[in-house]
């Protein structure tokens, strides 16, 4: 897991133990903004990849990476705990 990806997941769960939607609209926005610019580095580095291959695998990481972030944001923003209930 790349650094930025888990530091967008830390500050989603300290978001949350904060339980103030402000705070998590913005921690998820952060989320998702930290995932795309990965996802650009990501499809930057494809089109630079020597081989049709490698281009592939970047662009399939770049395209989970931002999946990922997304998926994280909206568990940010629906302030969801480990079992799927409201933190509050």
């Amino acid at each position: 897991m790349n650094k930025l990806t888990i530091l967008a997941v830390a500050i989603g769960a300290a978001s949350l133990a904060a339980c103030d939607q402000g705070a998590r609209e913005e921690t998820a926005d952060n989320i998702e903004a930290n995932a795309e610019m990965q996802a650009d580095n990501l499809e930057e580095a494809a089109d630079n990849a020597a081989t049709e291959a490698g281009e592939d695998a970047l662009e399939n990481q770049a395209d989970a990476t931002r999946e990922a972030g997304e998926e994280n944001a909206d568990a940010t923003r629906e302030g969801a705990d480990a079992d799927g209930n409201s933190a509050n």
